[in-house]
């Protein structure tokens, strides 16, 4: 989106490019963390493309950090805020404790049952993870269509067990778990049930909803079992602009190429079936509910089986080449470049 300066002389005319919704492009978010970003020697992980959490010294033990809110789900949102965030401090190796939210509700749309709702979900989310609701905000904010929730999480790790996105290396396998993808068909079945119960039975809807919990989106036990499993060189869960974009994320954290098998990625035949209906890429959708795994060949087996043993499927997709060589995706007719969003691709069903 463009607009004329309205502060420059007649004339004179430029044009102001509008960001788009969703997150801030790669090259400009790295710019700002390079001009504005400061070091700590007891920072170990901190500001950088591609890691989720920062990792802070704290003696025998690393503290692990992590914020992100929910902006597309209106329903079960204290459900998903803890979750999403929940499933980045498991990325680093590490066990979720304490968490903080703070609520932005919109003015003449918010009553009390509205807020209690919230609060029971986060406090429900937080009991089923062994987590304590630690404190944050709520108000009511001028401006909002819609409830934002933005979520705060400590966790702790040893400091010889923690991973990060960026530990990727040339020669390990990726694996995925689960399939695509778990949020984004619960999200549409939620967000879009009136325009959609045309085609699908409201039967068929429910389930797709339900995989908010069934198979849920927490990536915690995922994390945990391949942790134990193997050696575990980086971990990454793919959330906004899906799949494509996690593993992009991975690829640019480490360093490092990507080739990944079209064919060996799965995809739930809900997901497929909803974004068939509104033409959207599954590959681009929000995908909270899988976690990706970066491990040595050898090791491979030992965690896919210690994730099946879990009731979590999982399967290698590809493989982490030379930077050089690029993320490419493998398919039927060739080899192409793996596909970039600008934004996630749910984003246009809010346009």
């Amino acid at each position: 989106m463009y607009m004329l300066n309205p502060h420059h002389p007649v004339g004179e005319e430029t044009v102001t490019a509008f960001l788009p919704v969703g997150k801030l492009p790669a090259e400009q978010l790295v710019h700002l963390l390079s001009k504005y970003g400061r070091p700590d020697p007891r920072l170990i992980v901190g500001p950088r493309l591609g890691e989720d959490a920062a990792v802070i010294e704290m003696g025998d033990r690393y503290l692990v950090a992590k914020t992100d809110p929910i902006t597309f789900a209106t329903d079960e949102i204290g459900w998903y805020v803890v979750n999403v965030n929940a499933n980045d401090v498991a990325c680093s190796g590490a066990t979720p404790r304490w968490f903080l939210a703070t609520l932005l509700l919109p003015e003449e749309k918010t009553d009390i049952s509205t807020v209690e709702a919230i609060f029971a979900q986060i406090a429900e989310a937080c009991d089923q993870l062994s987590m304590t609701l630690a404190g944050g905000h709520t108000e009511i904010t001028h401006g909002l269509d819609r409830p934002i929730v933005i979520g705060h999480l400590l966790g702790e790790v040893a400091a010889d067990r923690f991973v990060t996105t960026s530990g990727v290396q040339v020669g390990d396998e990726i694996i995925v778990t689960r399939a695509l993808a778990v949020e984004a068909t619960a999200l549409i079945a939620r967000e879009k049930e009136d325009e959609l119960r045309e085609r699908f039975t409201g039967d068929y809807l429910q389930r797709c909803a339900r995989f908010l919990r069934r198979p849920g989106i927490s990536v915690v036990p995922d994390a945990q079992a391949a942790m134990k499993a193997g050696t575990v060189h980086a971990m990454h869960d793919p959330t906004e602009g899906g799949l494509a974009t996690g593993l992009w994320e991975m690829a640019q954290a480490a360093d490092v190429g990507l080739s990944i098998d079209e064919a060996a990625i799965p995809v739930f035949p809900e997901t497929a079936a909803l974004c068939a209906h509104f033409e959207l890429d599954p590959l681009g959708v929000i995908a909270s509910g899988s976690l990706l795994i970066a491990c040595p060949p050898s090791d491979t087996a030992p965690i896919i089986q210690a994730l099946s043993a879990a009731g979590i499927q999982a399967a290698a997709i590809g493989q982490a080449v030379g930077k050089s060589q690029g993320c490419t995706l493998i398919t039927s007719d060739g080899s192409r470049r793996l596909p970039t969003f600008s934004r996630d691709e749910i984003a246009r069903l809010f346009d």
